[in-house]
């Protein structure tokens, strides 16, 4: 949960005017003292990850799509040792959604029309 910059700041206020410590502004506005500590080092909320993926990597991961293009996303996970969530992530982060096109699928066969005209 990301708590509000307003909050934020008349959380710090209260201990740098009122003279409030970490642990009484904790229990009083029902926040963990990590929280709080990191909001004095930097208050601002933050938008981004600062931190690269590191299991699934952009590269591999298009030359895989360029491979594999038909795969479901049980099987490029498996291939890449990691869960579907992820890998679903990492195709979002990338860009690619699911298949629209149902012709390039592999359960939907070529295959003629029983009926005879």
């Amino acid at each position: 949960m990301t708590y509000s910059a307003d909050f934020r700041s008349q959380v710090i206020k209260s201990i740098k005017q009122k003279n409030m410590s970490i642990r009484q502004a904790c229990t009083f506005y029902n926040i963990s003292k990590t929280t709080l500590q990191r909001w004095l080092k930097n208050s601002s909320i933050k938008q981004t990850r600062s931190k690269l993926p590191t299991k699934i990597h952009d590269e591999l991961l298009l030359k895989d799509i360029e491979q594999h293009p038909d795969d479901y996303l049980y099987e490029r996970a498996h291939r890449f040792n990691c869960s579907k969530t992820g890998m679903h992530t990492a195709l979002k982060r990338l860009g690619i959604s699911q298949k629209k096109d149902l012709r390039t699928s592999k359960s939907v066969f070529d295959k003629k029309s029983d009926v005879s005209g």
